[in-house]
C-alpha cells in the first residue's frame, strides 16, 4: 500500500501527541478515536496516525483487540513495509551484533529498539527463533522469515507462539517451523566460557535468556574456589559460568525438572558435571529447607521470574523480591555475595533495590552493594519506553 491508500486514526483531542513526535513508540486505545471504521480494523492491519489537528506522525500498526492499540512502525508515512524494509532493519541490528560477538549467539531483535515493534528473534548459530508478539509481525510473518534467511544465511527458523504478551494481543499459541527443519534434541550454546543446552521448541521462551550474559559473567570473575547456589536457574545460566570460571562447586534449584536435566547436560559437556548438582522444588520452599539443613554458600544468586509483570501486581511483585531476599541471605556465608535479580518492567531498579534491601536486613544481614548490573548491549533499551529497560541485577557482600 501506499500513503494514500492508507486508512487514517487519529489521536484525541488534549492527547499528548508530542511524546509520539519524541519517540514514544505506543498509542494506548483511550488515546485513540475509535470509531466504528477503528474498531473494525483487522488486526495487524497498517494505517496513518494523525494529531488531533490531521498532522501526520507516523505510520503504525493498529490493533483494535489491544490496550496497545496502535505501535509506529516508521515516523515516515510514505514508508512501505515490504521486504526490503524488514531486511533493512534487520541488517541494522546484524551490524550490532556482529561488533559485540564473535560467534553467532545472540539477540539479534530486541523489538521496538531494533525498530521491529512486538518482535524478539534470538539467534543460536544457523538457528533463529523468532517470537512475533504484535498483530503486525504475525500478518508479515512469512515475509519477515523470508527476510531473515535473507540476512542472516540461517538455515531454520522458528516461530514461538509462547507468552503473555501473545495473549494479550489477542494472538494463537500455536508454534511452528517456518523454514527448514528443528533441530533434534537441544542445541549447544556457548557463552562465558561455559555450555549451554537449549530446547528451542519446547523450552521456556525462546530456549535460554541471553540477557543475563553481562551479569553471569560478573558473578563469574568472583566464583573461583567458591560454593555457588543458583535459585531459580532454568538451564544453569549463573552456576554454569560460575563453574566455567572455576567455581568449587555449584546447586541448581529450579521447579523444572527438563530445564535441570538441560542444566546437568551442560555441566557435563563443560566436564564439571562432578562439581554440579541439582535440586528440584518450588525455590521458596528449598531456600526455607536449606536454611534448616544449616547450609552455607559462598555465592548465593536468584533469578526468578517476573514477580511484578503488569503496574497492578507491583505491590505484590515487591514483596515476593524482598522474600526472596530475606531467605536467601541466611544462607551466605560471611563476606560472601549475594546475587539478586528482576526482570520486572513495573519494579524499576530503586523499587527492587529498597525491596531487597529490606529483605536482606529482615533476614538479619547487612550488605554493601558492589554491582549493579543490566541486559546486555545485544537487549538495547529503548529510551522513551521504560519497558524496555526491564532487567535489574544487584549484587551484595554481606
Amino acid at each position: 500500500m501506499t500513503y494514500s491508500d492508507l486508512p487514517v486514526v487519529r489521536l484525541r483531542p488534549k492527547t499528548n501527541a508530542r511524546a509520539i513526535r519524541h519517540g514514544f513508540p505506543w498509542v494506548y486505545a483511550n488515546e485513540l478515536v475509535t470509531d466504528r471504521r477503528t474498531r473494525g480494523m483487522a488486526p495487524g492491519a497498517l494505517a496513518v496516525l494523525e494529531d488531533e489537528n490531521r498532522q501526520p506522525l507516523a505510520l503504525v500498526s493498529v490493533n483494535p483487540a489491544s490496550k496497545i492499540i496502535a505501535r509506529v512502525l516508521d515516523r515516515d508515512v510514505t514508508a512501505t513495509v515490504d521486504a526490503v524494509w524488514l531486511e533493512a532493519r534487520l541488517h541494522r541490528a546484524l551490524l550490532l551484533r556482529d561488533k559485540l560477538f564473535d560467534a553467532p549467539f545472540y539477540r539479534l531483535i530486541h523489538a521496538e529498539a531494533d525498530g521491529l515493534p512486538g518482535v524478539i528473534i534470538d539467534r543460536f548459530g544457523d538457528i533463529c527463533v523468532i517470537q512475533p508478539n504484535a498483530a503486525w509481525a504475525e500478518t508479515h510473518l512469512e515475509a519477515l522469515s523470508a527476510a531473515l534467511v535473507r540476512v542472516t544465511g540461517v538455515s531454520t527458523v522458528i516461530k514461538n507462539a509462547a507468552g503473555r504478551t501473545r495473549t494479550l494481543e489477542g494472538l494463537d499459541d500455536q508454534s511452528a517451523v517456518l523454514h527448514g527443519a528443528a533441530p533434534v534434541g537441544p542445541v549447544p550454546v556457548p557463552m562465558n566460557g561455559a555450555r549451554y543446552l537449549a530446547d528451542l521448541t519446547g523450552g521456556q521462551k525462546t530456549g535460554i535468556f541471553y540477557d543475563q550474559r553481562p551479569n553471569h559473567a560478573f558473578a563469574a570473575t568472583m566464583a573461583k574456589g567458591l560454593r555457588v547456589l543458583d535459585v531459580f536457574s532454568h538451564v544453569g545460566g549463573f552456576s554454569l559460568a560460575a563453574l566455567a570460571q572455576g567455581a568449587a562447586s555449584a546447586v541448581a534449584v529450579d521447579g523444572s525438572a527438563p530445564a535441570l536435566d538441560l542444566a546437568s547436560g551442560g555441566a557435563e559437556l563443560m566436564g564439571a558435571g562432578d562439581r554440579f548438582t541439582t535440586r528440584r522444588g518450588d525455590a521458596f520452599d528449598v531456600l526455607t529447607a536449606l536454611a534448616q539443613e544449616g547450609a552455607q554458600f559462598d555465592m548465593v544468586i536468584c533469578d526468578p521470574p517476573a514477580f511484578a509483570p503488569s503496574r497492578g501486581a507491583l505491590d505484590a511483585g515487591l514483596r515476593a523480591y524482598e522474600k526472596v531476599a530475606r531467605l536467601a541471605a541466611p544462607l551466605v556465608a560471611p563476606d560472601g555475595i549475594l546475587g539478586l535479580c528482576s526482570c520486572s518492567h513495573a519494579a524499576d531498579l530503586t523499587a527492587f533495590r529498597g525491596a531487597s534491601v529490606r529483605g536482606i536486613g529482615r533476614a538479619g544481614r547487612q550488605g554493601a552493594l558492589i554491582y549493579t548490573g543490566f541486559a546486555g548491549p545485544d537487549h538495547p533499551q529503548l529510551p522513551q519506553l521504560a519497558e524496555s529497560g526491564y532487567l535489574k541485577s544487584l549484587f551484595f557482600r554481606l
